[in-house]
């Protein structure tokens, strides 16, 4: 394919239902943002551009996280984690790679990556509450080592089909939106949703910055003009205080509260608090407090220089909801109405895995990705400990690298005089391990278990297209995180992995941005 075509797709792909007429044309024609342009056609998306286009100053902040080690089966049998499917790691990397800036390791989030593409999972059957697919293969960077791909498919539903709303738009108009690709793009985010809801919705607005206003207080979706000359007459200044907002939005969410209905804080900001609450740990907690009552909570990042991204994770984690990061008009169509069954109609709430493998089989593993959503072994079946939430078509795609027991592969482990075998492993010999699923219904206190067990019938020597994407994804971002578990991966071997796969413009675009970036 020629570099133009190649480009030209890049910049399609985000872009494919993102028009100006339908976001935000009232407001009069815009400047477009730094690092973004407008097309011929009335498209944004962003453009390439020379290495240093960000500010200056920079004082994003990323979480530093140290990855999941190889883990002896002998030693730790299960492996438990919480269910994630923000995809804000992937859109952030997007950013960078286009305008130029430099990768920093730790805003690259495995899962997230390999969680923002879609596969090919079956839908949910009878009263499961999802569809399961597992695969395993050889991996790609380590021949001593095989792949186990799982995979979790919500039931998808039709917009029709999604209950009435109770939306609280939660906006930062601090001076530190003062930017194209801040406030502006937070607008024409809102206008977009704005245009999506009906009579049965209702839509409260609330703002902050030196102090907090409602600005907007249960409104029918049916006032569409008025819910946009609200959004439209936002301004940026001032300083950022945003925890007493936070618990207005809260409590203007349950004040409107439909019973069975959606009932969802939307946060906009770029994480940036400099007024009163200003820790990450504080916010946290008063997160956690709140989410207790019901509402869910989606976090929307945007813009650069001052991006605060290990805020916004926290928070959405513990608010019982997900993350995304806005870096396009088109990224906000994508999340917040193509699918925005999953973004605010929440299906299974507090979802955590745990794996149980078989030492007669595996001798060790490595859980790729998930480092922040990791629990104990105890915490599976302790109901008073949160998961991960998963929304109406949510798909859910987590990799471990497995080592057969007659694998030259080492793993560190300890000697017992205890057998840990668990006695008699005949009656479990082609089993390699189980996949154990524990949920709540959205508004339940007591979880149920879904069990899958997971036997040697399943390998197959050639990865499916589902596998071969996901591998090929989680190859890339190890190379970009100079993870030590990377073994022969390359940006070159991603993108021959990747190739076969790419059957849809968002693959596409990850395989241009790679080639860009190599």
């Amino acid at each position: 394919m020629k570099k133009n075509s190649v480009i030209a797709l890049a910049l399609m792909l985000l872009l494919l239902s993102a028009c100006l007429t339908g976001c935000g044309a009232s407001t009069g024609v815009m400047e477009a943002p730094e690092g973004y342009a407008y097309r011929e056609d009335g498209l944004e998306a962003p453009v390439e551009t020379e290495a240093g286009a960000e500010p200056d100053w920079n004082t994003e902040e990323y979480d530093y996280f140290q990855e999941n080690s190889f883990q002896s089966v002998a030693a730790n049998p299960f492996a438990t984690f919480a269910a994630d499917v923000d995809t804000a790691s992937y859109s952030n990397f997007r950013r960078q790679a286009l305008m130029g800036s430099s990768l920093r390791p730790d805003s690259v989030r495995v899962e997230e990556f390999i969680n923002y593409f879609h596969y090919d999972y079956p839908q949910p059957q009878g009263d499961d509450p999802f569809g399961v697919k597992l695969e395993i293969s050889p991996c790609p960077w380590n021949q001593q080592t095989q792949l186990l791909s799982i995979g979790l498919q919500a039931k998808s539903l039709d917009a029709e089909a999604l209950p009435a709303s109770n939306l609280v738009f939660l906006i930062d108009v601090s001076g530190s939106m003062d930017n194209e690709n801040k406030l502006p793009l937070v607008q024409r985010s809102f206008l977009t949703l704005a245009e999506a809801l009906t009579e049965e919705d209702v839509v409260s607005i609330v703002t902050y910055s030196s102090g907090e206003e409602v600005v907007l207080e249960g409104v029918s979706g049916a006032e569409g003009q008025r819910i946009a000359a609200a959004i439209e007459s936002l301004r940026a200044s001032g300083s950022t205080r945003g925890d007493r907002a936070i618990v207005m939005a809260y409590e203007l969410a349950e004040k409107y509260y439909i019973e069975g209905g959606i009932n969802r804080v939307i946060m906009a900001t770029d994480g940036d608090f400099n007024v009163g609450m200003t820790s990450e740990g504080d916010l946290t907690r008063l997160i956690q407090d709140k989410a207790k009552n019901g509402v869910f909570l989606s976090v929307l990042g945007y813009g650069m220089g001052n991006y605060k991204d290990s805020k916004l994770e926290s928070m959405a984690d513990n608010g019982n909801g997900n993350y995304a990061y806005i870096d396009s008009i088109s990224e906000a169509r994508k999340v917040l109405v193509n699918e925005a069954g999953g973004t605010l109609f929440t299906v299974a709430k507090d979802v955590k895995l745990q794996v149980e493998f078989n030492p007669a089989l595996i001798k060790g593993y490595r859980l790729i990705g998930y480092e922040n959503r990791i629990m104990s072994a105890a915490d599976f079946a302790d109901d008073s400990k949160d998961g991960g939430e998963i929304g109406a078509g949510h798909q859910v795609t987590a990799l471990f690298e497995i080592v057969p027991i007659d694998s030259e592969f080492e793993i560190p482990s300890v000697d017992s005089k205890y057998d840990r075998s668990g006695g008699d492993s005949g009656a479990f010999s082609n089993e390699l391990c189980t996949l154990n699923i524990r949920y709540k219904e959205p508004e339940g206190s007591e979880s149920m278990l879904k069990s899958y067990p997971v036997t040697d019938d399943l390998i197959s020597e050639t990865l499916s297209d589902n596998l071969r994407w996901a591998a090929g994804v989680a190859e890339a971002a190890m190379v970009l995180r100079d993870s030590r578990y990377k073994g022969s991966a390359t940006l070159d071997s991603a993108v021959e992995l990747l190739t076969p796969a790419a059957n849809d413009d968002f693959r596409e675009e990850f395989l241009y941005l790679l080639k860009r970036i190599k």
